[in-house]
């Protein structure tokens, strides 16, 4: 296994309690879960990096797209690679506003596009971390924090478990990845997890149908 370097939570321990919100209708959840890269997926992506809020401009249709996600009964898990801490660009602080402007713009669209965790990895490419795509282990980190916040918002005695540490895996034939680039397909690949390619400019609004079952 590469360097185990965790994933991170904007503001707060990785580990730490989370409350998972209401699907829509008060439906149950059976454990499918949407993993979805950040930019090109839900937000416009840029070479220079996403870097400020005001940066922040959602993809056609992304919105309406996650809470048809959480809608159909899917948790959505954001992962996505960001490197700019790593390479000391900006800080977590940072990123945690970005994301809020994110949420907030997606929200204003869709009632229901709530995003039920969101994990960064914050390594530059060098570092080797086990947490940065294409490596699985943002994919692998939250799926047992939702699991486990779904028995228990504390998380108290949750230990994660990576690579060839974690055994006893569940069946995720039901979940997906989505992603712009080679790399989510290779985590979503090594994790054991459909994915899904989507076009950079339409993002996740281009692969929304092959998920939820819609024919064309």
């Amino acid at each position: 296994m590469n360097t185990l370097l965790a994933a991170h939570r904007d503001d707060v321990e990785l580990v730490s309690p989370l409350k998972l919100l209401d699907l829509p209708n008060d439906a149950a959840w059976d454990g499918r879960i949407a993993f979805l890269d950040r930019d090109g997926v839900l937000i416009i992506g840029s070479e220079d990096y996403v870097n400020t809020v005001d940066d922040v401009i959602l993809l056609p249709d992304s919105a309406k797209s996650v809470g048809s996600l959480r809608r159909a009964g899917y948790r959505v898990c954001i992962v996505t690679n960001q490197s700019p801490i790593g390479r000391h660009h900006w800080d977590r602080s940072n990123l945690s506003r970005i994301h809020q402007q994110m949420i907030r713009l997606m929200l204003e669209q869709d009632e229901d596009a709530l995003l039920d965790l969101i994990l960064h990895s914050p390594y530059a490419p060098w570092e080797g971390a086990w947490a940065r795509k294409p490596h699985p282990g943002m994919l692998e980190a939250g799926r047992q924090i939702l699991d486990a916040a779904s028995r228990d918002s504390s998380l108290e005695g949750v230990e994660l478990k990576f690579g060839d540490d974690w055994t006893e895996r569940p069946d995720e034939s039901g979940s997906v990845m989505v992603g712009d680039r080679g790399v989510d397909m290779s985590a979503a690949a090594r994790y054991g997890v459909r994915g899904l390619l989507c076009d950079s400019d339409t993002g996740l609004a281009d692969v929304i149908d092959s998920i939820l079952g819609v024919s064309a």
